[in-house]
């Protein structure tokens, strides 16, 4: 069974690691159940195992913060829903692809529920709107911007970090990085689509899909 935890207060970045660090050590000895913990950090940068120091445009803005998530730079904030999946793929099948496709599927899947088109794309991580109520950009398409991120680490085949997904943070706070290293597409969010969600409406319908897409035969094409 997966244990599902929902912060209500913002959970400071350390010990969000602290707390991911104690539940995949339990996970791998067998004394912990797998978690999902929904929550909102404080304002804050990351940066993951690929970040660019050239990224982070404006250091003082923010604390930043080191992370062991693949990735670069990102920003945490309220408004901003974390999901921190802690999941043992030693018995969901040893597969880091399938693993990334399904979190992206989840989040897919959570967007359709409100009316968003996400979609994935091969050459960047997350997930990602077409904005058809946006100018044509100099390639004359329609610009794309990112309303999901997701970042994992793997422990003896045991995942943390997550995704997070933009409700209504302040997309302002962007500004100060180059978010996951491009700068040639935005960020959105739910309120900047012109949707008014709820935080619980989100978790709910995050919930409903988590169990469609982890628990159900739902699975990665085999072309990915």
């Amino acid at each position: 069974m997966v244990e599902w935890i929902t912060a209500d207060t913002h959970v400071p970045y350390e010990n969000a690691l602290s707390e991911m660090d104690l539940r995949v050590g339990g996970i791998i000895d067998g004394t912990m159940a797998e978690k999902i913990w929904l929550l909102e950090h404080p304002s804050l940068f990351t940066a993951g195992t690929s970040a660019d120091i050239n990224d982070l445009v404006d250091p003082d803005r923010f604390p930043v913060y080191t992370s062991q998530r693949g990735g670069q730079y990102t920003y945490h904030g309220p408004g901003q829903r974390i999901a921190y999946a802690m999941m043992n793929l030693n018995t969901r099948g040893k597969d880091v692809r399938k693993y990334v496709w399904k979190l992206e599927e989840w989040v897919i899947r959570t967007l359709a529920t409100f009316n968003i088109v996400g979609e994935r794309r091969t050459d960047r991580v997350g997930v990602w709107v077409v904005r058809h109520d946006k100018p044509l950009n100099a390639l004359g398409t329609h610009p794309e911007d990112k309303i999901a991120a997701i970042g994992v680490r793997l422990r003896k085949w045991v995942s943390f970090h997550g995704v997070s997904i933009n409700l209504n943070p302040d997309l302002e706070h962007y500004s100060a990085i180059v978010p996951c290293g491009i700068a040639e597409h935005g960020v959105t969010s739910f309120a900047d689509l012109g949707l008014d969600v709820s935080m619980d409406q989100l978790d709910a319908a995050l919930r409903e899909q988590f169990e469609i897409v982890f628990e159900s035969n739902i699975d990665a094409p085999s072309a990915r």
